[in-house]
């Protein structure tokens, strides 16, 4: 994407005045947080494949209409229909206890008698290959401390094939959170095509250190676990997609938006209902403000982000030629606490390497895009959103960010997301009303300064 000739004009001088008027509109307005009680007090949680999800797409298609969005269509996505079903695990020995028991995305079921085995206690991958065949017919528990999302992740993603590999029968995985609560945390597993499916589940911080005690003791614990789950045929949900028209340059598209499927404990309030409630309150109040940007506005809420992506490419595949008209793409994603800025993505430096060990450089274009988003993020001073990071994107937009189009993401302080996220705590009451306004006031200014600037920012 190629940067159009600078104005001389400043965004701040240029945008000001109406970038104050979009945030004092956005913190007193009520409808955006209404919408997201709406959706996870009577649609609840909305799993891929589930009945939720096609209720949710059918209400937010209307919820759209409502907020004054154009062009307003529900292009169909085939999703993967993974069902739970009934679930549980304990510990038999040493000591009869009940574990806090959550089975992870995608898993395979055990037989209907479930599996009764001892349980080796591992604190990474190294310790696992150092065990090797020594769990064959176990179940490994793998117990690593919380060192951030990204990096801990690996175990609940891949932990089930790694010791499958090894011979083992089933996997416990610590819960990927730093708040010990008793309360186990889901997310998707991936099966590698080189090892055999076993069931895997989560537990609760509390349950992996007791085990780990109990191994430390000298005894061996002993784990039962029983879980139905199953894949169902895929099913037909669809993306929802809104529009507020360019004014001068219709053809030239400002995406944003988020993900409207969620795990299917809780209500998917923080992920990632407040994000998709957000964004189409910004792109509301820019209607209700009578802003007549120059570029489209789309809002797009993505199917199936949880468990598959199938929503991103979908979306893709569905804009066709007009990809390349894309001039900016907007995930929120991380819920809605208190904002602190956004991300520009495809903004390296001032040096990085890559995987090749070739240094890759900021272009002349990046450089002035980074620069442009640092004048956009002093115009959020009111909400104290001022930091412009390098880096922003998420999942859903990965796939129209591939052609070349620029990525951003809000940035928030993100203190309490990760102790709610996939578990039964991610309800509505844990999103703050005022926070969520100033994420709705970031949105709405970011999206129309992009939608009505002179420049293009640089992409990848």
């Amino acid at each position: 994407m190629v940067c159009h000739a600078a104005d001389q004009t400043s965004i701040a001088s240029q945008y000001g005045p109406t970038a104050n008027q979009i945030i004092d509109a956005a913190l007193h307005d009520d409808a955006g947080y209404a919408r997201l009680v709406t959706l996870c007090d009577r649609i609840g949680n909305r799993l891929s494949g589930s009945e939720n999800l096609l209720r949710a797409v059918k209400w937010s298609a209307e919820e759209m209409k409502k907020a004054g969005l154009t062009h307003v269509v529900t292009p169909p996505v085939m999703v993967p229909h993974w069902v739970r079903g009934k679930e549980s695990g304990a510990i038999v020995s040493p000591v009869e206890r009940p574990l806090h028991f959550l089975g992870l995305g995608m898993s395979v079921s055990t037989p209907p008698e479930g599996i009764t085995a001892d349980a080796v206690v591992v604190s990474d991958f190294a310790e696992l290959a150092i065990l090797g065949k020594k769990v064959a017919g176990k179940i490994v528990v793998f117990n690593a401390p919380y060192e951030g999302y990204g990096r801990t992740v690996t175990y609940r993603v891949g932990g089930a094939s790694q010791a499958a590999k090894q011979g083992a029968i089933g996997v416990l995985v610590r819960s990927i959170t730093p708040l010990a609560l008793q309360l186990p945390h889901t997310g998707t597993l991936q099966y590698a095509p080189d090892a055999p499916q076993i069931p895997a589940a989560a537990i609760s911080i509390e349950d992996a250190l007791l085990l780990k005690r109990l191994q430390d003791s000298g005894a061996t614990p002993r784990v039962h676990m029983e879980m139905q789950a199953h894949m169902e045929p895929d099913q037909e949900a669809a993306n929802v997609i809104g529009e507020i028209p360019g004014s001068e340059h219709p053809e030239e598209i400002v995406v944003m938006g988020g993900h409207l499927d969620s795990w299917d404990v809780g209500q998917g309030a923080q992920d990632d209902g407040s994000g998709i409630m957000a964004t189409l309150e910004a792109a509301a109040l820019i209607q209700k403000l009578g802003l007549k940007p120059k570029r489209t506005i789309r809002v797009v809420f993505w199917v199936n982000e949880e468990n598959g992506g199938r929503g991103g490419e979908a979306y893709l595949k569905w804009a066709g030629e007009t990809a390349k008209n894309h001039v900016a793409a907007i995930e929120m994603d991380e819920g809605a606490e208190r904002p602190l800025g956004f991300g520009y993505g495809w903004s390296y430096g001032p040096r990085r390497v890559n995987a090749y060990g070739t240094e890759v450089k900021r272009t002349v274009e990046q450089q002035r895009s980074f620069a442009i988003c640092q004048e956009i993020g002093q115009l959020l001073a009111p909400i104290q959103a001022t930091q412009v990071n390098q880096g922003g994107g998420g999942a859903d937009i990965a796939p129209i960010v591939s052609q070349g189009v620029a990525a951003l993401s809000p940035t928030t302080t993100a203190e309490h997301y990760f102790d709610w996220h996939h578990t039964q705590a991610d309800t509505v009451d844990k999103v703050n009303p005022a926070e969520f306004k100033k994420n709705t006031a970031l949105l709405a200014v970011l999206a129309y300064i992009l939608a009505d600037m002179p420049e293009h920012l640089a992409g990848r």
